[in-house]
């Protein structure tokens, strides 16, 4: 049966080698000289050989056997070997190394995250990160394969996804995203029913006009397009009109412009989505706790 060496007795060895005393070790262990004798003797019974020879005197330096020679270098290792496994283990439960895997819908990504991420990361260097910014349908699968320890999304119908908990955060309305020359530029709100007869595009975003009176409209989208960036493309070039979230609006456009829709009002929220009954690394809770704070209820 193996030898269980405890670090605690491979620490006393290594200090009684390099002092060449059992008192001065004693002191640096802050233990009674006894107490490092006994604590040495036990480590020599589980190897089954004597790590220190024989002194005849008080005032003799102690000095390793044959066997202690050789073992010397190898507790030095494993010590080591500890201390690193140990520091690892600190730093990853204060949030200070490990690797975090991030997915979120592109509006929170490009709006939210940027500043959010650089301030939380600040103080952390060896913190790796992963992000993966998609719609909302490719974040929760990516939370249900757990390719990611949490999503940032929303949730169009919570009961198709009872294997999640949803905490929302943030909060926006849905609006008419078109261009700033278009014949809808100039209203302050828009009723549903004034879209019906210009070109609609749909995205990812516009089943959130399912369940209310605005649905009809989703039947008459003419194209879809699932990439924000193609969409904006789009809309830029004058091929339709859209509905979006504020948060998703490209304030960087100059050529686009976002109306506020009246009838009906729809607001999406949106917020920390991660698998049931599944604990957080300590790094994806850490940033979840600071986003929690820095957006309280």
């Amino acid at each position: 049966m193996l030898a269980e060496l405890k670090i605690t007795q491979l620490r006393h060895f290594v200090w009684v080698a390099e002092l060449k005393s059992f008192h001065a070790a004693a002191e640096k262990a802050h233990r009674t000289q006894p107490a490092i004798s006994l604590s040495i003797r036990d480590l020599e019974n589980k190897l089954g050989q004597p790590l220190f020879e024989k002194r005849n005197t008080r005032a003799a330096k102690t000095e390793l056997t044959p066997f202690g020679q050789y073992f010397i270098p190898r507790a030095k290792e494993l010590i080591a070997h500890h201390d690193r496994l140990a520091e690892d283990m600190a730093l990853l439960a204060e949030r200070k190394t490990g690797h975090l895997r991030l997915a979120s819908v592109p509006s929170i990504a490009n709006q939210v995250l940027p500043e959010l991420l650089m301030e939380f990361v600040g103080n952390t260097p060896d913190l790796h990160i992963s992000f993966y910014d998609d719609n909302s349908e490719a974040v929760l699968k990516m939370v249900e394969r757990q390719q990611v320890d949490f999503g940032i999304s929303n949730l169009f119908h919570p009961e198709e996804h009872r294997d999640k908990t949803f905490m929302p955060i943030w909060e926006d309305a849905i609006g008419v995203v078109c261009p700033c020359d278009h014949p809808l530029a100039d209203k302050k709100t828009l009723h549903w029913r004034e879209l019906g007869k210009h070109r609609l595009i749909g995205n990812g975003t516009t089943r959130l006009l399912e369940d209310t009176d605005a649905a009809p409209l989703l039947r008459r989208a003419q194209f879809y397009i699932s990439n924000m960036i193609s969409l904006i493309a789009m809309l830029e070039a004058g091929l339709g009109i859209t509905t979006l979230p504020r948060y998703a609006f490209p304030r960087e456009s100059s050529k686009l412009c976002f109306i506020p829709l009246s009838e009906p009002v729809v607001k999406r929220h949106v917020g920390i989505v991660q698998l049931k009954n599944r604990s957080m690394s300590p790094p994806a809770q850490a940033l979840i706790d600071f986003i929690l704070n820095r957006y309280p209820a």
